[in-house]
C-alpha cells in the first residue's frame, strides 16, 4: 500500500501584527547542546521510555544536489521497509540539508505553473513522487527530509502534516519571535501573506519521505519563474526578509538577530528547528556522518547494480 499525501486541510488562521518579528530575542533553548543518545542496539529503539531513536544527517552546512538527495531518501526507506519486515519496527531518520538551485514538481504539478519552457529552464527540473505543486529549492533554505515510522507515531497523514508545520511554527515563535500560522485550505506555514515553509510528503507503508523547505536566507528571485505551490494570489517570503522588514519597526534597540551574517542565521534556524523536531516528535538523536563524496559514492555503485541487473 502507498499513501501519497495530498491533503490541505482546514484550519483557523491566528491574526498577525503589522511587525511580527517585536520583539527580538534569542530563546533559551539555543544555548542547550541538542539531545544526543549513546549508539545503541536496533533492538532497542525506544529510550527514556518515551523518546525514539532518530538517526540524525545533518547537511545543512552543504548544497547536496537534488538527484543525490533524492536517491538517498529512497534507498534509507527500502532499508526501512526491510527493517520491518525482519524486526517489526525501524529507527527513524531526519535529513537536513541545502539544495543548489532547482525546481521539482509534485504529482499535482502541471506545466501551467511553469514561466520558462521546459526545454530552457533556468534551473534543473525534476519530477518527483510528492505530492503537491512546483516549488523551488536552493541555497539559503533549510530542507529537513523526515523518513519515520508513522505506525510508531500516528498512523494518520493529517496529523502528519499539521505536525511539520507545527515545527516550522514554534521555530519561528521562540527562535524569532515572529507570529506564523496555517491558512484554510492550504498547506505551509505562512505570515501574513507569505509562505515561508512548503511541504510536500510522500508516504509508503507508513514510511515518510520528502518533506519541508523553510526559507531563511534565500534568494527570492527564482520563485519569479514559477507559481510556487500553484497559488497565484499570495507571495513566498523568508526569516531574513521578515527580519529586516521588522528593523523599521524598532522602536527601542535592534535585537541581535537582525545583524546576524547569513551563515549565523542558517546555523541559528538549524539548531532551533532539529531542536523543535526532537521536542515535536518526541525523538532522541544519534548522529550518522556522511558527505556528498559518500553520497556520490553510493549512488555510482546503485546505477552500477542497477546496470547489472539489467
Amino acid at each position: 500500500m502507498t499513501l501519497l499525501s495530498v491533503y490541505c486541510l482546514s484550519s483557523v488562521p491566528s491574526l498577525v501584527s503589522p511587525c511580527p518579528s517585536l520583539p527580538l530575542w534569542p530563546h533559551s533553548n539555543l544555548h542547550k547542546p541538542l539531545s544526543y543518545s549513546k549508539p545503541s542496539k536496533f533492538t532497542s529503539l525506544v529510550i527514556k521510555s518515551d523518546r525514539r531513536i532518530c538517526e540524525l544527517i545533518d547537511l545543512h552546512e552543504e548544497q547536496v544536489p537534488y538527484e543525490l538527495a533524492w536517491s538517498l531518501q529512497k534507498e534509507i526507506v527500502k532499508e526501512k521497509k526491510a527493517q520491518i519486515e525482519k524486526y517489526g519496527d525501524c529507527s527513524d531518520t531526519l535529513i537536513v540539508l541545502q539544495h543548489p538551485s532547482v525546481y521539482t514538481l509534485g504529482t499535482a504539478s502541471t506545466e501551467e505553473n511553469l514561466n520558462f519552457d521546459m526545454k530552457s529552464a533556468p534551473f534543473h527540473v525534476y519530477r518527483t513522487e510528492r505530492g503537491g505543486e512546483v516549488t523551488y529549492h536552493g541555497p539559503g533554505q533549510i530542507v529537513m527530509y523526515p523518513i519515520i515510522n508513522l505506525r510508531r507515531h500516528k498512523m494518520d497523514l493529517h496529523w502528519y502534516l499539521r505536525t511539520l508545520e507545527e515545527v516550522v511554527i514554534r521555530v519561528l515563535s521562540s527562535t524569532f519571535s515572529i507570529q506564523a500560522s496555517r491558512l484554510e485550505g492550504l498547506t505551509g506555514v505562512w505570515v501574513g501573506n507569505k509562505k515561508l515553509a512548503a511541504i510536500g510528503i510522500r508516504v509508503a507503508h507508513w514510511i515518510t519521505y520528502h518533506g519541508l523547505a523553510l526559507n531563511v536566507t534565500t534568494d527570492m528571485s527564482p520563485f519569479k519563474w514559477i507559481v510556487p505551490c500553484g497559488i497565484r494570489d499570495r507571495e513566498v517570503g523568508s526569516v531574513k526578509g521578515l527580519l529586516t522588514e521588522a528593523r523599521s519597526c524598532v522602536s527601542r534597540g535592534t535585537g541581535y538577530l537582525h545583524d546576524l551574517d547569513d551563515a549565523s542565521l542558517i546555523q541559528t534556524t538549524y539548531k532551533s528547528m532539529v531542536e523543535e523536531f526532537s521536542q515535536v516528535f518526541m525523538l532522541e538523536y544519534q548522529s550518522k556522518t556522511i558527505s556528498i563524496p559518500m553520497l556520490c559514492e553510493r549512488e555510482k555503485f546503485s546505477l552500477m547494480k542497477e546496470t547489472q541487473q539489467g
